[in-house]
């Protein structure tokens, strides 16, 4: 993806720039335009309850039919991940339909209400924040919970659950990482799109919530013009001597690398003020060669796990699996553990929310009442241009890392 901003970064955002929305990302396909529930899931809890000796009959709503070549592999990857998990589930059976929605939130809500009528009893999908939403609207009068695969938490609430690595998730684990580190006086640099925005803001709430100081704020536009205008700002923050990190959103593909090179150029590098990403910085792994981003700091999944999974995927399926792959696992799978411990209310907003958590292809994870997922996240870096652990993924929830 935007292959060329490795080698010669300004053509590549320019390009990123005329083809916006032609490549999809990992963060910002689950980042559209939000239109949330106001409520929370604090109220009574939604969602049937099970006889757990019985088949379960889980809905799982796919990008597939698209005609994107990105979301097909990424619908199959969902799909076949799925149906792993479901034949995972030794002490529980799993009745899994599979419905295709496009990228159409009209077609998505058709195809849950399909699923329904046929008796679904949970939707694992679908994949788009806007979909998401329109699809817990149909669901919550059927009283039936949504586990979307989208990673934007401000359609979280009510009946709808976001699977996916939110914004808010991966800026509590830097920000509390900085900060056991001494790094409390954080500058946030953002681009001026949606989902940077969004970005912006869960930092800025983490940085609140552990107890940092928020040293300032760039919003930039996503173009060679805009981060050029920009970068004398970030410039003098990081030498003010008020600054020991700056945080960075970088979330259109070809920003991180151009950005970083001017920063660089000026003498701002993590050698000298600790830089740090909302997204990973060691895909595409031509990354890690980039001197600009050695050491900067980042958050993965446990890599171990992960491993795990796409050896078993490959060998099954004949493919390496799309990087969102393990949202489609995680969701079969949670319901899965739940109902093999004989939980009648395996797929109510109580039964989801379980405190202690779930193993999950990346590491552990739960859902929280207000719809949220909180995941078990390993923080990184790029030394000698390899990917290095600083700190591990944590193994449970309450001790460190959370």
């Amino acid at each position: 993806m935007f292959a060329s901003a490795t080698t010669r970064p300004g053509l590549g955002l320019r390009r990123a720039i005329t083809r916006a929305g032609a490549v999809i990302s990992a963060f910002f396909l689950a980042a559209c335009d939000p239109s949330g529930f106001s409520e929370q899931a604090t109220g009574p809890s939604i969602g049937q309850q099970i006889d757990p000796s019985q088949p379960v009959r889980i809905a799982l709503l796919a990008p597939g039919g698209s005609g994107s070549d990105n979301l097909e592999w990424l619908a199959r990857s969902l799909k076949n991940s799925a149906r792993m998990a479901a034949a995972d589930a030794q002490g529980a059976v799993i009745d899994l339909q599979i419905y295709d929605t496009g990228g159409d939130a009209g077609r998505a809500v058709a195809q849950a209400n399909a699923a329904a009528d046929a008796g679904a009893q949970i939707i694992i999908g679908p994949l788009f924040a806007e979909a998401a939403n329109a699809v817990g609207h149909a669901m919550r009068p059927r009283n039936i919970n949504v586990l979307s695969f989208s990673n934007n938490a401000e359609i979280a609430g009510g009946n709808v659950f976001v699977l996916g690595n939110s914004f808010e998730n991966v800026a509590d684990r830097l920000v509390s990482y900085a900060v056991k580190n001494d790094k409390r006086n954080i500058y946030v640099v953002a681009e001026d799109d949606i989902a940077g925005q969004i970005g912006g803001r869960a930092i800025e709430t983490a940085i609140a919530r552990n107890g940092a100081r928020l040293a300032g704020r760039t919003n930039h536009p996503v173009s060679v013009s805009g981060i050029d205008a920009a970068t004398p700002q970030i410039v003098a923050a990081a030498r003010s001597g008020q600054v020991d990190s700056v945080f960075m959103t970088a979330n259109n593909q070809a920003v991180l690398p151009y950005l970083t090179e001017k920063l660089a150029a000026a003498g701002v590098t993590s050698q000298v003020t600790q830089l740090m990403g909302l997204t990973r910085w060691d895909q595409p792994g031509s990354r890690v060669s980039l001197p600009q981003l050695q050491n900067g700091w980042f958050a993965i999944p446990d890599q171990s796990l992960q491993s795990q999974f796409e050896s078993r995927y490959k060998a099954a399926y004949g493919e390496q699996p799309h990087e969102l792959a393990s949202l489609g696992y995680d969701g079969v799978a949670a319901v899965a553990s739940l109902v093999r411990a004989g939980k009648k209310n395996a797929v109510t907003t109580a039964g989801l929310t379980q405190t202690s958590g779930f193993a999950g292809v990346g590491g552990i994870f739960r859902l929280r009442p207000d719809g949220t997922a909180q995941r078990g996240l390993a923080v990184a870096t790029i030394r000698g241009n390899q990917v290095l652990i600083l700190d591990p993924a944590p193994r449970s929830f309450g001790g460190y890392g959370f």
